[in-house]
């Protein structure tokens, strides 16, 4: 995003001239706290791997906070303890977001001063507490967030890969066969216009089944970067195609925090190849009318068509088979 700015040299005889030279953006002296210490829920974003990226503004808004909510009690409490927190912390994670929700808004609305973090980066992005936010808005309960490192912006711009626009994904299915079908679907947006530097966290174990798997359905070529300990002692970002990254961890196992970006597809009509490709891939782990009905979507062709064709792959399979 890009803020802009019309003020111009004459800006030094508005009224407003003793505001903007003590905006904390502007003053020589240290800036005044903006640490939300009033009733209501605050996000707070923590670091990714590395200690020294908390803000002073966040750990002042755990240190003020009456509760704080975490992902994983135990890894907060190291953050916590770096910076000599002492607060009341409990758990919020998927298997208990959704029961805990009522008496938290109680809470709120009560005047408490909660504050919400997940185990790293910003909360809510592949991490818990989206519930809680939408509930504590339909509340009238106030919400904030002192903001700080993610792991999917911090990839994005190390990749090399354009950086607007972007979408960023979660984590893809663990399950081969529904992680393709989310890549066709994506395939297929692409097909009808839609042009991003698409980004996923994955776990280690998964990676080279999950590149192989782009590969098939968007294409080996496609430019590719596996980001790994962003903000650690060894951090590391690879750059190349999806088929080469795929080809290289199939041999080489990562370790640690994982986020993968693919490259927006160059403008390009489907061949008939590049159609039996993808039918082959799907009849693997399909029925002929799923395989091509994903097929004909992710290609853009009538559905009638593709089902022919994809008849006429799965008998000539089923021949090589046998």
């Amino acid at each position: 995003m890009h803020a802009s700015s019309s003020r111009s040299s004459s800006t030094n005889n508005r009224p407003d001239e003793h505001r903007d030279r003590t905006s904390p953006l502007h003053s020589e002296g240290k800036p005044p706290s903006h640490a939300p210490s009033s009733p209501g829920l605050t996000l707070v974003a923590t670091p990714i791997g590395n200690l020294g990226d908390f803000s002073p503004r966040g750990a002042e808004a755990l240190a003020s906070a009456d509760l704080i909510l975490c992902e994983d009690t135990r890894t907060t409490a190291r953050l916590l303890t770096e910076r000599s927190i002492s607060a009341r912390t409990e758990a919020l994670h998927e298997h208990n977001e959704r029961q805990r929700i009522p008496g938290l808004i109680a809470r709120l609305q009560d005047g408490a001063n909660i504050a919400l973090v997940s185990d790293a980066g910003m909360p809510l992005l592949s991490d818990p507490g989206f519930r809680l936010v939408r509930a504590a808005i339909e509340a009238n309960v106030p919400v904030t967030v002192v903001p700080g490192p993610n792991a999917a912006l911090t990839a994005l711009v190390l990749s090399g890969l354009p950086p607007h626009p972007f979408m960023f994904i979660g984590f893809p299915p663990p399950r081969s066969s529904a992680r393709k079908e989310s890549f066709a679907k994506l395939h297929a947006a692409e097909r009808a216009g839609l042009s991003a530097t698409l980004i996923w966290h994955e776990a280690p174990h998964r990676l080279a089944e999950t590149l192989a798997d782009m590969a098939e359905i968007f294409g080996p070529t496609r430019p590719c970067a596996v980001a790994r300990e962003l903000t650690k002692k060894f951090e590391e970002v690879r750059r190349d195609t999806v088929g080469e990254l795929a080809a290289f961890y199939a041999t080489t196992p990562p370790r640690g925090e994982i986020t993968v970006l693919l490259g927006p597809a160059e403008p390009e009509q489907t061949s008939e190849d590049d159609l039996d490709t993808t039918l082959r891939s799907l009849l693997e782990t399909h029925s002929v009318k799923d395989a091509a009905a994903l097929a004909a979507t992710a290609a853009g062709l009538p559905k009638r068509t593709v089902y022919t064709r994809a008849l006429e792959l799965a008998a000539e399979i089923k021949v090589a088979k046998s």
